[in-house]
């Protein structure tokens, strides 16, 4: 027998512990036992030996804490507390703040997929879809998105009434305060359907049931603040905004410069002790509207009123308007779509310590509430907001291809038309899918910090991904602004999703994996509390239960990362059905990769690590997909796995698969220390990387789902605004599809007739005439074509105006002005 027989036994067995994760004990005794066995088979007595002694070397001083403890943890305990990376109080809160979910599963190297999909699937109360189909379905018959967003820079006050009598400003309010006490997944279906008709409506809706007085109050509030405020801020009688950003604070919120100085003031007729404030907001949604305003500054307090601490942090308040020294701004214009947003400012307003939200107990406490409660707007109002534009675009697009026509064809039939469509398809299927996981991962009682995180980014850029395509094959349809046109101000209004509640450049490039790094990671954080025990002795014993816990870890995820990429992930237990079960092991392979990047990344770059901001901002994407393609499949699992659905799914798979592979090539080819970025190469791509995006046939494939009536496309406008009408030209088109298709045989045939005539120069209703006449067609096929062409008509046009209706009110009035002095 050859002298690497027992060399290779050894391998084979530690590869073999560390790929199913055996304890330190059971991998020393199966790897003596195969040794010894070995020997008798007749193995090379030396060789033996050796790998016995080096088998013996590493599993003795590992399983003594006599000798791990004093040589080997405690030096190592020393080391880490040197690279431990400093904490801001941002990055502190952040993590502290957060609940972890699935995405912990998804960074330990091997996910326990039957936790994902024994969730329960996400459903609506009864009272929930009664509000659905009643009160928001009348809210969107209302809306004239044209008359919002031009003629009125503003809902109308009908608009304003209704919203206020059927609460939807207390939506998340509780029933004992007046409110609706919906669930998240409720809040997310209202602005999703919202969102289908109008970007204004929905961000009015929106954020009175996001971050703001609401949310703030219900968590952190003192009785009598709830007692007082809830039931105004339920029925319309307060209307809320939330004051965070200034102009010298945007992502860095813990900066803000707006401060609060304890001191005594008349309140009520009453002296009492409370703050002085001085702020300066910006970019405040409802702030020109608002009745309430939360306001979030840093309290001082030198003179020592409160205590001994003089610089008690930032903290949280509720500003009534008519305050005196409170001023709101005028309007702010984000890129025409006109939802009431602009600044707040405020000259040593005084305010009492009840106004502050929890009252004196809640002071300096106000980044921590603010982050924990960050984790639910960024899950349910920006998400839900992409989903219903997204989800609209992509019906409305697929009827608008197969309707418009160009060169005898319509235009979902060309290739290039085909790739967009598929892109539509694919993106919204993935934001309908990542989008109701974020709030359902709310309504279940997380606090999401990083899945929120990843759901705000991906939502945003995919809802701008849509809106581009959309707009490139609506063409001329698209750029023309007018009551006709249902995407151009989505179109404008993107990059406004983009920016808000954290910009997605900051969002990607340092709160997605640096979150995530530490929050979902199984060992890391629970290693950062062990470094930071008081007690020592109880530090190292701590320290060192994790420390080995990881190194297993580390070692597992090399050797699962070597077997699925010497395998493509073939092979292993995975859930799913025959068409899944293939994307299960895929993302297995990928969870392996992502943790030992990651591992390998805070080992060598410690603390520096934040500031590779670029290898962050990949891991990141790693992270993001993974969750995405977790979505996915459990959207599909949820739904009974649908046959139809299987191009949007494969299409979004497959697309998240490859940007995994995008994202880790990119980590390790610009990885900061050269050759374990080479290593890292082997253990992850031994045979190159293998992925690639959707291909043709499969993007032709969910392309055609959104050309023709069928379940799928059924399904993926769920949730959205469809009903045709006079101010939903979307709907309309889309209610065309079914009958275009009917009549296209008709036309083909007819068109056909005409070919071999004299007829063609003869107008559409010469033409019928004719072809009655001469048996081409039927008269019942006349009327067909003739609704078609009412159909075609009205799906093309675009909207024009005197030139007077362009300019604004104040130009006309000045010019009227100088006419009358003429």
């Amino acid at each position: 027998m050859s002298i690497a027989v027992p060399f290779l036994v050894f391998l084979l067995v530690g590869a073999f512990s560390a790929y199913h994760r055996l304890r330190l004990p059971v991998w020393a005794a199966l790897t003596a036992v195969a040794l010894v066995a070995c020997w008798l088979l007749g193995a090379n007595g030396v060789a033996t030996a050796v790998a016995g002694i080096i088998a013996a070397l590493i599993a003795v001083p590992l399983l003594l804490p006599q000798i791990r403890l004093p040589f080997i943890s405690t030096p190592l305990l020393g080391f880490y507390t040197k690279i431990l990376p400093p904490l801001s109080e941002t990055e502190r809160s952040a993590i502290e703040a957060g609940t972890v979910g699935f995405e912990g599963e998804l960074f330990s190297g091997r996910p326990d997929w039957q936790v994902l999909l024994d969730q329960p699937a996400p459903t609506l109360t009864a009272d929930e879809q009664a509000f659905l189909d009643g009160p928001v379905e009348e809210l969107c018959r209302m809306t004239d998105d044209w008359d919002i967003t031009h003629v009125r820079a503003d809902l109308p006050p009908e608009m304003w009434e209704f919203i206020k009598k059927n609460r939807f400003f207390g939506m998340i309010v509780p029933k004992e305060y007046g409110g609706l006490g919906f669930s998240a997944l409720g809040n997310h279906k209202v602005i999703q359907k919202l969102a289908s008709i109008s970007s204004v409506v929905s961000s009015t809706v929106g954020v009175p049931n996001s971050l703001g007085p609401a949310e703030l109050l219900m968590h952190y509030g003192t009785q009598e603040q709830k007692d007082h405020y809830l039931p105004r801020l339920a029925d319309g009688r307060e209307v809320p905004c939330f004051a965070l950003t200034g102009p010298w604070a945007g992502s860095d919120a813990t900066s803000i410069p707006d401060f609060g100085v304890v001191c005594m003031g008349d309140w009520n007729g009453a002296n009492v002790v409370g703050v002085k404030l001085t702020f300066d907001k910006r970019y405040i949604t409802l702030a020109p509207v608002a009745t309430l305003i939360g306001l979030a500054f840093r309290m001082y307090d030198p003179d020592g009123l409160l205590g001994d601490k003089r610089d008690i942090g930032i903290t949280l308040a509720l500003l009534p308007r008519e305050t005196a020294g409170v001023e709101v701004g005028r309007r702010a214009m984000p890129l025409n779509s006109p939802f009431q947003n602009g600044p707040v400012r405020g000259q040593e307003v005084f305010l009492p310590l009840s106004q502050l939200i929890g009252g004196e107990a809640y002071a300096g406490k106000g980044w921590q509430m603010l982050v924990e409660c960050l984790s639910i707007g960024r899950s349910i109002t920006l998400p839900s907001t992409a989903s219903g534009g997204a989800k609209l675009a992509a019906v409305v697009t697929g009827a608008y291809a197969r309707i418009r026509k160009q060169f005898g064809l319509s235009i979902g039939r060309f290739e290039g038309v085909q790739e967009a469509l598929a892109r539509i398809a694919g993106n919204a299927y993935t934001i309908s899918a990542l989008s109701e996981a974020s709030a359902a991962a709310v309504a279940r009682g997380e606090l999401p910090a990083v899945p929120s995180t990843i759901s705000k980014y991906h939502c945003t850029e995919l809802g701008r991904q849509v809106a581009q395509d959309a707009m490139d094959i609506h063409g001329g349809k698209g750029i023309i602004l007018g009551p006709r046109n249902y995407l151009g101000r989505s179109w404008q209004a993107s990059p406004i999703a983009i920016t808000v509640e954290g910009a997605n450049i900051m969002t990607r490039s340092l709160m997605i994996f640096g979150q995530g790094a530490i929050l979902c990671h199984p060992w890391v954080l629970k290693e950062m509390k062990a470094a930071m025990l008081p007690d020592e002795d109880e530090r190292v014993r701590e320290f060192d239960r994790n420390l080995f816990g990881h190194i297993g870890f580390a070692i597992s995820n090399a050797v699962r990362s070597l077997w699925f990429g010497l395998t493509a992930a073939r092979f292993g237990k995975a859930p799913g059905d025959a068409y899944t079960r293939r994307y299960y092991r895929k993302l297995n392979r990928y969870s392996a990769a992502l943790a030992l990047c990651a591992d390998t990344s805070m080992l060598l770059l410690g603390g520096k690590l934040k500031f590779k901001e670029s290898l962050s901002g990949r891991l990141g994407d790693v992270l993001s997909q993974l969750y995405i393609a977790s979505a996915l499949l459990k959207r599909y699992e949820d739904q009974g796995r649908p046959e139809t659905d299987h191009p949007l799914l494969a299409w979004s798979l497959l697309n998240a698969v490859h940007k995994i592979e995008v994202a880790l090539s990119g980590a390790l080819r610009n990885f900061p220390v050269r050759p374990v970025g080479w290593l890292l190469w082997a253990l992850i791509f031994p045979l190159g990387r293998r992925a690639t995006p959707p291909g043709d046939r499969l993007s032709r494939r969910a392309a055609s789902l959104l050309m023709s009536p069928n379940e799928a496309r059924d399904r993926l406008a769920t949730g959205v605004f469809t009903t045709p009408g006079p101010t939903n030209p979307a709907g309309r088109i889309n209610s065309y599809l079914q009958a275009v298709i009917l009549a296209e045989p008709v036309e083909r045939k007819f068109l056909k007739a005409i070919k071999g005539s004299d007829i063609e120069g003869l107008t559409f209703t010469a033409q019928l005439d004719e072809g009655v006449r001469e048996g081409w067609i039927t008269g019942e096929e006349r009327r067909q074509l003739e609704e078609l062409r009412a159909m075609t008509v009205d799906t093309i046009s675009v909207d024009d105006f005197d030139p007077a209706e362009l300019r604004s009110a104040g130009y006309r009035d000045e010019s009227q002005g100088r006419r009358e002095v003429a």
